[in-house]
């Protein structure tokens, strides 16, 4: 009995030591470790306040900047714009007063000359004349224009859009119109996915909305007024086209005359393997872009006519085109490649 109880005894004390030893390590973890863990999350929190301080101030200064630049501009083309109107008040004035003064002068040499006098005056006639025909009649002039240009600013351009995808929901304001939905197209159960299929699915073909040849679809609302913006997830599909249209956008026959971006009554950016375009009336202009963006914000500024394209990952502005819209539009989808996502 007496060996075995100095084994446990043994054991016992082996657990004791154990024991300490773990106790030991908690203690040392809870005094010096966690102080320590807790006083560089402090500094690093401070530091990480510091840092959003810092570059929003600078961020804010260069908007300042920015925001003093670009007003001076449209002050200093204000006024080019006003001297020039002015300028021209004062010749065509003058025109105006030579004119006057002539046909007075042409008047009471008829009124009050005979057929010799006519003809004696004759030279001082035509001499006095010769002046009218110098003043040519008034032709459109851009110099009387306000130029639009003088307020573009990337450094603007880029964080308006990202400020705008960044703070508006629209996205969740879109819905796909299944009326409109090509048959080689199919919407998920939440309204959101749209899928391609090579093959057609049964639909009614009669349905006026109904895009019949290209994969398109078409959200259920217009926008007509204000900024919108939307995003769509594109990293599934390789072949895709986003963008707006008028209603107008032609939905029956295979013509090209269907296709998105090649009609006059849609502004479309495109996907075709590794190809990227905008397109509007058949007209495509090349887009370069080092990788291919997972997700696309579309931005229509209605009333500044401006309709932008962008890529949210890398704050970058894919394609902007500048377009007077003349009535409603509706954003407008096409997929020939997988899926794309509200």
């Amino acid at each position: 009995p007496a060996p075995r109880c100095s084994v446990s005894q043994n054991k016992l004390v082996e657990r004791c030591e154990r024991l300490q030893l773990q106790s030991a390590a908690i203690a040392r973890h809870v005094d010096a470790v966690l102080p320590a863990k807790d006083q560089g999350v402090l500094s690093a929190a401070s530091a990480a306040r510091e840092l959003v301080v810092q570059r929003l101030l600078f961020v804010g200064k260069a908007c300042e900047n920015e925001e003093q630049r670009l007003l001076e501009r449209v002050h200093a083309e204000e006024e080019r714009a006003h001297q020039s109107i002015l300028t021209q008040q004062v010749h065509w004035t003058e025109a105006l007063h030579k004119l006057g003064a002539l046909r007075t002068y042409l008047v009471d040499m008829i009124t009050n000359l005979d057929d010799q006098g006519l003809l004696r005056a004759e030279q001082e006639i035509f001499e006095r004349t010769e002046v009218a025909e110098g003043i040519l009649e008034p032709q459109e002039s851009p110099k009387l224009n306000f130029n639009q240009t003088c307020v573009q600013s990337p450094l603007l351009h880029r964080l308006w859009a990202s400020a705008v995808l960044c703070c508006l929901t629209g996205s969740q304001e879109i819905h796909i119109d299944e009326k409109t939905l090509s048959p080689q197209l199919s919407l998920s159960e939440d309204k959101r996915t749209l899928t391609f299929s090579p093959k057609k699915a049964k639909v009614d073909s009669d349905c006026p909305e109904r895009f019949e040849h290209w994969p398109n679809a078409l959200a259920t609302a217009p926008f007509s007024s204000g900024v919108c913006a939307w995003k769509v997830s594109v990293e599934q599909s390789c072949a895709y086209k986003l963008g707006v249209c008028y209603s107008s956008v032609p939905r029956k026959g295979s013509a090209n005359e269907g296709r998105l971006g090649f009609n006059a009554a849609s502004w479309v950016f495109s996907r075709y393997d590794k190809e990227f375009r905008f397109l509007h009336a058949g007209q495509p202009q090349p887009v370069e872009l080092i990788k291919a963006p997972a997700e696309i914000g579309v931005l229509l500024d209605f009333a500044g006519g401006e309709l932008l394209f962008y890529d949210p990952d890398s704050c970058c502005i894919l394609f902007s085109q500048r377009q007077p819209f003349l009535e409603p539009v509706y954003p407008v989808f096409a997929v020939a490649h997988q899926s794309i996502s509200l």
